[in-house]
């Protein structure tokens, strides 16, 4: 101690806080592992989507399985299926193509980050459906489609799926701005309402398989990118503790129920699609649901260990006066 000084000598200490006032925490960096991460997902995504394009749309194997899978129809040369389901399946996409519908449901994405601290998650997620809305018909206009001499195929390129991306796009962007738990419970019904879009569009003859297979990776594409930008913003985004063996063993069960669940469903609802629809159709849309299926549960997997949600500041109170000035 130094003499007349109440000071250390030596060290240094930081000023108490005054009494009354709160200490501001510093916000959470979120660790930039956790960015890679995410980049290097989207980069795996982007890789198989270019590889998915280039097979179905480049190659004489690709475009024959393609038409395998969904054959002209025998009378009027399109590829609308002849089953009692085409007028269901163009119903259901005229109704999600509403841009009322649409409207709605990016309003919901907006409504739903506003009440949980998480609106920049909300409107990137908005901007991530609008960018799946681009990049898709850019990609429909942009790629040829050679002629293979194949049959069953034609030069009009319809890859990928404008509704499919959409429709993956849009239970994604609910994904960002849902906190964990609420993720895995939305990913099966949300994974499970893309498919039925996908299904329709094979059935009504506007979109191959391939074509569905590129929407719904075109949009975990983007997902990806997005989480990416948020997790880079910081934007609250707080890591978890490593997953430990509870936690993979969690995910694990979650895993087995969702394949359990979607067993069950595919088993009460084949009977009925095969007997409306071809062997070929019928395996497509079985295919897309499964690939559907897994691409979703990555998505929620490359980001199980963050949250959007905007941090929450620390309220201040003034210090009470000892004395008073004036009179």
């Amino acid at each position: 101690m130094s003499i007349g000084s109440s000071y250390p000598v030596g060290r240094s200490s930081a000023a108490p806080a005054p009494v009354g006032i709160a200490r501001p925490e510093a916000p959470d960096r979120v660790s930039t592992p956790l960015v890679l991460r995410l980049l290097g997902a989207a980069v795996c995504f982007l890789l198989t989507l270019a590889l998915t394009g280039a097979l179905f749309v480049w190659t004489y194997p690709g475009q024959w399985w393609d038409g395998l899978l969904l054959p002209r129809a025998e009378s009027g040369g399109g590829y609308e299926q002849q089953t009692d389901l085409v007028g269901p399946a163009q119903a259901v996409l005229a109704t999600f193509g509403d841009p009322l519908f649409l409207a709605a449901l990016l309003g919901g994405v907006l409504l739903v980050g506003l009440l949980g601290r998480r609106l920049l998650a909300g409107v990137v997620g908005v901007v991530m459906v609008l960018g799946a809305v681009v990049a898709a018909g850019t990609a429909k206009s942009a790629l040829p489609r050679p002629d293979l001499a194949i049959p069953s195929s034609t030069t009009h390129n319809s890859f990928p799926s404008g509704h499919v991306a959409v429709a993956a796009a849009i239970l994604l962007a609910y994904l960002l701005v849902l906190p964990g738990p609420a993720r895995r419970w939305l990913a099966l019904p949300g994974a499970a309402g893309v498919s039925v879009i996908g299904a329709a569009t094979m059935i009504a003859g506007w979109h191959r398989f391939s074509d569905v297979l590129g929407g719904v990776l075109l949009s975990v594409t983007l997902f990806c990118l997005a989480a990416a930008v948020l997790a880079g913003r910081h934007c609250g985004a707080v890591p978890r503790p490593p997953d430990g063996l509870a936690a993979v063993g969690r995910l694990l069960a979650e895993a087995a129920a969702g394949l359990v669940v979607l067993v069950g469903v595919s088993l009460a609802v084949a009977p009925g699609l095969a007997a409306e629809v071809r062997r070929g159709p019928l395996l497509a849309i079985g295919a897309a649901t499964g690939l559907t299926m897994l691409a979703v549960g990555a998505a929620v997997f490359v980001v199980r260990s963050v949250d959007f949600a905007a941090p929450v500041r620390p309220q201040t109170s003034r210090p009470q006066a000892k004395g008073r000035i004036f009179p």
